[in-house]
């Protein structure tokens, strides 16, 4: 199926009429505000300090070889965790500052994790592109190097730093430049998991046809969570892309009620890398079926 022309019939008619190919035809884009603006802000800055050797990224990224498949590792029978290494959040304050990352991503492998998250973002999460270093070298899973990705250099860098796929937050990017960071990653073989929160973002992202796309239960604008916003907008992800669950996953009861409404997928951050035993903490969500046919499109 043609994403550009055929999905978006299952939303909300008040999305279907705006339907188009190009970006211009949304609203009107603004800059996010709160803590999402204040995030995207300082990865803009140091995205700065990139341009200036992008064709050196690009050149590394295209050279460097593929890392294991995310997309793929999440069309297994079992609905997929993706077990994210996190120190701490703008929400919860101090999770797990002295997580050690390797021993914790050979925790999560050994419990069933299908992928793993590396937060990089350094001033609110604690983390850096030496983690997802440390991390590519202590397993073979899939690897999201997730941050605030705002443009094609940070693309061309997770790629060369050894990352499966990295995040793109619809939210945090003009959609004249969202392009640019999709057509980055197809052109260094780098996956992108593409992060909404409503019907217009995803009519967005279908549009360009992202094949991974998650849905935040979090506003990083406000760091509030609607439990409900996973259920709400994943039955109409079309069967053809991978659908991931975000945030406020906790319990075992909780995945089954996503695996219920169509998620291929959940991502798991605080109460895995809070854990003391992550292993078992990752194995306790792994034992339900993904539910083929459970969504609209």
């Amino acid at each position: 199926m043609d994403r550009r022309t055929g999905p978006t019939e299952h939303l909300p008619n008040s999305y279907v009429s705006r339907r188009s190919t190009e970006a211009q035809a949304f609203p009107a884009w603004t800059k996010p505000t709160g803590t999402l603006g204040e995030l995207t802000d300082e990865a803009a800055a140091r995205a700065a300090t990139l341009r200036s050797s992008v064709a050196e990224l690009r050149a590394r990224a295209e050279s460097t070889p593929a890392a294991p498949g995310f997309a793929v590792a999440l069309r297994k029978s079992q609905v997929g965790i993706i077990a994210e290494v996190k120190r701490s959040s703008p929400s919860k304050g101090v999770i797990n500052q002295s997580i050690d990352v390797a021993q914790q991503v050979r925790a999560y492998e050994s419990g069933g994790a299908s992928a793993i998250s590396i937060l990089t973002e350094p001033n609110r999460f604690g983390g850096s592109n030496d983690d997802l270093v440390k991390a590519r070298a202590a397993t073979r899973l899939p690897l999201l190097k997730k941050d605030f990705h705002v443009d094609p250099s940070q693309i061309f860098e997770a790629k060369a730093l050894g990352a499966s796929a990295a995040l793109v937050i619809v939210r945090a990017v003009d959609p004249s430049r969202f392009r640019d960071l999709l057509d980055a990653g197809r052109d260094v073989g780098l996956e992108i998991l593409v992060e909404v929160r409503d019907e217009a973002e995803l009519e967005l992202a279908l549009i360009y046809q992202a094949e991974l796309i998650g849905v935040n239960n979090r506003n990083l604008e406000t760091l509030e969570i609607d439990p409900g916003n996973a259920a709400r907008i994943i039955p109409f992800i079309p069967a053809s892309a991978v659908a991931i669950a975000e945030s406020g996953v906790k319990t075992a009861d909780d995945v089954k009620k996503l695996a219920d409404i169509g998620a291929d997928a959940v991502l798991v951050g605080s109460e895995l890398s809070g854990s003391a035993d992550p292993e078992s903490a990752v194995r306790a969500l792994t034992h339900f079926k993904r539910v083929v046919g459970a969504r609209k499109g």
